[in-house]
């Protein structure tokens, strides 16, 4: 059950029940605005009455995530009309120089344009690429496609992931921060 509330000095704000919530919650995202999760047993009235003594909380966030949109349309914009063929061309190439370089093995690649992903490796190491790598610059579009290769033995996220990775780039954390500054044009 939800129900969207006028909240004064915030605007719209959707109150959802949730099984999973062992107290009230309070998110706040870019483009979808301000979400309640109200556990059962909790009234919609407590719940009110809670987001509004967190107004001033709830405020400071709703201002980064209209800098957050506002950064969206600009990246957005970077990342339009690319040349599925050329970007193909390109992505395939580079990943079969690194995957070679480092003596990784891959069985197919796809190339999509994907909202959510930079990339992805299936269990059985079918390796898929944002077409939007292209517009990135060299070695962070390097970066995406290691981080793949790496997938390909280790296909998790664990310690020993990470130590395979960290041997390929050195500056990991850094790359890191600089791609979440460029993934918000994949939202």
């Amino acid at each position: 059950m939800a129900s969207l509330f006028q909240i004064e000095n915030i605007g719209n704000v959707l109150f959802e029940r949730s099984r999973r919530a062992k107290r009230i919650n309070i998110t706040v995202r870019p483009f979808k605005g301000v979400r309640v999760a109200v556990p059962y047993g909790v009234s919609f009235t407590k719940a009110r009455a809670f987001t509004k003594s967190n107004r001033r909380w709830i405020q400071r966030q709703l201002e980064k995530t209209a800098q957050t949109e506002k950064d969206h349309l600009i990246l957005s914009d970077h990342f339009k009309d690319i040349d599925r063929h050329v970007a193909k061309e390109i992505l395939v190439q580079r990943l079969d120089e690194l995957s070679w370089i480092h003596g990784y093995r891959y069985n197919r690649v796809n190339i999509r344009n994907q909202k959510t992903r930079w990339g992805s490796c299936s269990a059985k190491n079918n390796i898929s690429l944002n077409i939007k790598l292209k517009r990135l610059p060299k070695h962070l579009m390097d970066y995406i496609i290691l981080h793949e290769l790496v997938h390909t033995r280790i296909k998790n996220h664990g310690l020993r992931f990470y130590a395979e990775l960290d041997r390929l780039v050195r500056n990991r954390k850094e790359l890191d921060k600089v791609l979440k500054a460029y993934g918000v044009g994949l939202l």
